[in-house]
């Protein structure tokens, strides 16, 4: 199983960012799918999360500016940020729990991270 996230780069505060993540393997289902973010000599903090049920979660400074949002068709998560800050500057990893077969249990996956950048 592999997680493939992509849609990072370089954009002014205020504009937005649209990050995927593909899930790709052997994949049976996917439960939980979500991002973190890694800014500079900092720890991983969640940003976003979708359960399979379509119950979301945020962190407090994304509120209002970021959505997630998955396509279970093709097991696959997006990130829509809007209104970008300069705070929002990091690496961006994606995150799945993942059973690879019936009755296995969901193992944590992650993706190799997307750099994104807002410059003020």
């Amino acid at each position: 199983v592999q997680l493939q996230a992509s849609g990072g780069g370089l954009v002014q505060a205020g504009e937005s960012l649209r990050l995927s993540c593909a899930a790709s393997g052997s994949i049976f289902s996917i439960n939980g799918m979500g991002w973190y973010r890694q800014a500079p000599g900092k720890q991983r903090q969640l940003v976003a999360f979708a359960g399979s049920a379509g119950n979301t979660n945020y962190a407090d400074s994304v509120k209002g500016r970021f959505t997630i949002s998955r396509d279970n068709a093709k097991n696959t998560s997006y990130l829509q940020m809007s209104s970008l800050e300069p705070e929002d500057t990091g690496v961006y990893y994606c995150y799945a729990a993942i059973s690879v077969r019936s009755g296995s249990v969901y193992g944590a996956y992650w993706g190799r991270g997307t750099q994104v950048t807002v410059s003020s």
